[in-house]
């Protein structure tokens, strides 16, 4: 059984469907202010998320991604302006006041003072950080809300990564060290561009990188580096999506002419390219190390009960025995531990 969303889920009438971008964000036509944007699509998306566990789940996903998509082009001002023109609306093209920095506008919106402005490029300055991430590192302001307003800066919108679920045949196509070394997710694909949230802007290297992938253009919006993070942690956790992603180069190289001589060659490039994994961060380091001292530990402790209390009294309680059942047992766990968790990078 079919269902009009629009109608029935945000009161659109159905002569307006399918509505423009302000009839789908309930807004006034050609509304500039990007709070009121904002604002309207965070309530619209926590209303029809209602949804997303009922027999209706697949249509609330997609009009929750119709609405990012709405969101998107209204926060960005050149996308804004040419979908503006095109519902008819005229701009006066020799009072464009151009964009402020990210300091004027937070100077100018009271969130701190001309001294603190001062101070906060010195901070930045002296230690090679952006203007963004010294007024966070100062206490001057949240991240969120600094990103925020880095995002006018830069001209893109900002997105809130808990209010927008990214496309898993756009997730399969990039590989899990792509992501990790440029910290980003892909979203989806927006009017024949691919949309990437990053924490910062994207190197040059990179938008190379994907238009290879996709054979189309992407633009970015920004989110706080720690939802980027997560997202990546989340939709990238270790062994997922790298055999896909494998898969698709292997497709790619195949349509450029490339072929393969057998199978075996297919194996071996396969195993090469998991063999050039990204290396492992600082934190699963540890972790791995902790792991395997956590191993040693118990076939140490294991391996003393088993002899003193289980093997050892069937020999007179010799206590040769159980060392000897403790060296037999620990000392292969630990090797294995050494090449597996300790050596690894």
């Amino acid at each position: 059984m079919s269902i009009n969303v629009y109608q029935e889920w945000l009161g659109i009438p159905e002569e307006q469907c399918p509505p423009d971008h302000y009839a789908l964000l309930r807004l006034v036509q050609f509304e500039d202010d990007e709070e009121r944007i904002q604002a309207n699509y965070r309530k619209l998306n926590a209303h029809v998320r209602k949804y997303a566990t009922g027999q209706y789940s697949k249509e609330s996903q997609d009009l929750m991604n119709e609405i990012a998509r709405a969101m998107l082009c209204l926060t960005d001002p050149v996308r804004k302006k040419e979908y503006d023109k095109s519902l008819g609306r005229e701009f006066d093209e020799s009072s464009d006041g151009g964009k402020k920095s990210l300091g004027e506008a937070l100077v100018d919106d009271g969130i701190i003072t001309v001294d603190q402005l001062k101070e906060a490029e010195s901070f930045a300055e002296a230690r090679g950080l952006e203007l963004r991430d010294a007024v966070v590192q100062m206490k001057l302001t949240d991240m969120e809300t600094a990103t925020q307003y880095y995002a006018n800066e830069l001209g893109v919108p900002y997105l809130d990564l808990n209010e927008t679920l990214p496309d898993d045949s756009v997730l399969d196509q990039v590989p899990r060290n792509l992501v990790k070394l440029n910290t980003f997710i892909p979203m989806f694909v927006d009017d024949d561009t691919l949309l990437i949230v990053c924490a910062d802007e994207p190197t040059p290297d990179l938008v190379d990188e994907l238009r290879l992938r996709f054979s189309m253009p992407s633009k970015f919006a920004l989110a706080t580096p720690r939802s980027v993070n997560q997202a990546i942690a989340k939709y990238y956790a270790p062994g997922m999506r790298e055999d896909v992603a494998d898969t698709m180069d292997e497709d790619s190289q195949k349509s450029k002419g490339v072929t393969r001589k057998s199978a075996k060659d297919k194996g071996a490039k396969k195993k090469k390219a998991k063999s050039q994994a990204a290396p492992l961060t600082a934190e699963e380091l540890s972790q791995r190390k902790l792991m395997g001292i956590m191993f040693i530990c118990w076939a140490l402790i294991g391996s003393f009960f088993l002899g003193n209390y289980v093997v050892s009294p069937l020999f007179d309680k010799n206590i040769f025995v159980t060392y000897l059942l403790m060296a037999l047992i620990t000392g292969p766990t630990a090797a294995w531990v050494f090449l597996m968790y300790l050596k690894g990078k």
